[in-house]
C-alpha cells in the first residue's frame, strides 16, 4: 500500500478572495508588473478563486526574509483584510523561508505563482498520466516547505513509516513525503515507457505538434483541421493531456496533429520535470505549429516564452511555423503589421471563424510532401493513440 501524503489544503478546494502582489523592480515597468497581475488573476480564476486587490511594490532588490521588506508587508496585512481576501497570492517565486515570514506579519495564507500554477493542473489533471506528475511536482515543491504547521502526515499515512526512536513528527512527515515521491517516480517511469512505446507506433506517420502559450488556440486549432471535436475553453490550461488526431489533408499519406500541454511564463521547474515525457510529444514531432494569440497585448512575450520553453526540451532547432491566431479578434491598430514585418514567413489565421486556414493547411501539405510518401496503416495509428495508460 502506497503512503498518502495531504497537502495543507486539499487540492480543489475553493480558493475564494485573494489579494495579488507584484513586485517591480528596476528591470521592469509598473505597467509590465500590472500586465503581470492581470495575467495571475486570470490563473486564480482558473483555480475558482477571485482577484478583490492588486498591489504593486517599488524595491529594487528582493528582501531575503520577506521579499518585499517588512513594513510593506505589515502594509499588506491591512490592505488585504480591508479588502476581505483570504489568501495573498505573489506573483514572485518566494522561497520557505520568505513564506514563513510573510505568513507571520500578514497573518493570511500566502501563495506563490508557482503554488498557483500547481493548483491549477491540479484541478485539471484528468488521467493517470496526468494526476501522477501533477501530484508528483506539488510534493517536490512541499518537501522543502514542510513545518509542524502542517497536519500530521501519518495519520493518513495507513501505517506506514513507523516513527523510529528519537524521530519528530516533522522528520516522520518528511520522509513520508519522500517515500511518496518514490513511489510516484517509479509509476511515471512505468508511463513513460508506455508512452515511448506509442510514439514507436506513430513512426510512419507526418507528425504537427501545436505549441504555444496557454489559451492561445491550440485546441480550437486541432477542431478545425481535424474535426476532432475536443472541448475548447477560453481558460488556461484546459489541456493537460497530449491528444493525437488525423489530419486527411494529404491524400495516401497519415499525417498526425497533436493537441500539447500550453506553456507560461515562470512555470514551476518541476512541473517541467514532472511533464517532461508529455512534452516530449512536441521534440520528437516533425513539425511545430507555434500558435500565438495576436490579439493578447504581450503577444511578443509570450511568444518569447514558449520558445524558451522548447529549448530547454531541445525542441528549439525543430522545423516551425509561427501562427497567428485569433486576428479576427479587436487586435491594437497596426499589431497585424508589425507582426508581419517581424515574422515574414508566418501565417495569420483564425481558427474560430476559419480565416487563414486554406494557407496554414496549403503549407501543411508542403512541408508532409516535401519529407517524402507517408503511408502509414490504421492500425499503427492506433497503436500511436495518446491515451491513458
Amino acid at each position: 500500500m502506497r503512503p498518502a501524503v495531504p497537502s495543507e489544503r486539499s487540492p480543489g478546494a475553493p480558493l475564494g478572495a485573494a489579494a495579488l502582489v507584484g513586485m517591480c523592480r528596476r528591470s521592469a515597468t509598473r505597467s509590465e508588473v500590472g500586465e503581470h497581475l492581470e495575467e495571475l488573476a486570470r490563473l486564480l480564476a482558473s483555480a475558482g478563486g477571485r482577484a478583490v486587490a492588486r498591489v504593486i511594490v517599488d524595491r529594487d532588490r528582493p528582501d531575503a526574509a520577506t521579499l518585499i521588506g517588512r513594513g510593506r508587508a505589515a502594509a499588506l496585512h491591512a490592505e488585504a483584510t480591508r479588502a476581505g481576501a483570504a489568501h495573498v497570492i505573489f506573483d514572485d517565486d518566494l522561497s520557505p523561508g520568505q513564506t514563513r515570514g510573510l505568513e507571520e506579519i500578514v497573518g493570511l495564507p500566502i501563495l506563490d505563482r508557482a503554488a498557483l500554477i500547481l493548483e491549477i493542473f491540479a484541478r485539471r489533471a484528468r488521467t493517470r498520466e496526468a494526476r501522477t506528475q501533477v501530484e508528483l511536482a506539488r510534493l517536490r515543491y512541499l518537501l522543502p516547505r514542510l513545518t509542524r504547521r502542517w497536519g500530521h502526515f501519518s495519520r493518513q499515512a495507513g501505517g506506514i513509516g513507523g516513527r523510529e526512536v528519537g524521530e519528530t513528527q516533522l522528520e516522520l512527515d518528511r520522509r513520508l513525503v519522500r517515500r511518496r515521491i518514490g513511489w510516484l517516480e517509479k509509476d511515471l517511469a512505468r508511463i513513460d515507457r508506455a508512452r515511448a512505446e506509442r510514439r514507436k507506433g506513430r513512426r510512419g506517420a507526418f507528425q504537427i505538434a501545436l505549441v504555444g502559450y496557454t489559451n492561445a488556440g491550440k485546441t480550437t486549432l486541432l477542431n478545425a483541421l481535424t474535426g476532432a471535436g475536443s472541448r475548447a475553453e477560453d481558460t488556461l490550461f484546459a489541456t493537460l493531456d497530449p491528444l493525437v488526431r488525423r489530419w486527411t489533408g494529404v491524400p495516401g499519406a497519415t499525417v498526425l496533429v497533436i493537441d500539447t500541454v500550453g506553456f507560461v511564463r515562470n512555470l514551476p521547474h518541476g512541473l517541467v520535470a514532472s511533464f517532461r515525457s508529455t512534452l516530449r510529444e512536441a521534440a520528437e514531432a516533425d513539425l511545430l505549429l507555434h500558435v500565438i494569440d495576436l490579439s493578447h497585448p504581450a503577444w511578443q512575450d509570450q511568444a518569447a516564452t514558449a520558445r524558451r520553453v522548447l529549448a530547454d526540451l531541445d525542441a528549439g532547432e525543430r522545423p516551425c511555423i509561427d501562427l497567428f491566431n485569433k486576428i479576427d479578434r479587436k487586435v491594437p491598430p497596426g499589431q497585424v503589421e508589425r507582426a508581419r514585418r517581424l515574422h515574414p514567413q508566418a501565417v495569420f489565421i483564425s481558427a474560430t471563424s476559419g480565416l487563414g486556414l486554406p494557407e496554414l493547411e496549403a503549407r501543411l501539405r508542403e512541408r508532409a510532401r516535401a519529407r517524402g510518401a507517408y503511408v502509414a496503416s490504421a492500425e499503427a495509428f492506433e497503436r500511436g493513440r495518446s491515451e491513458a495508460p
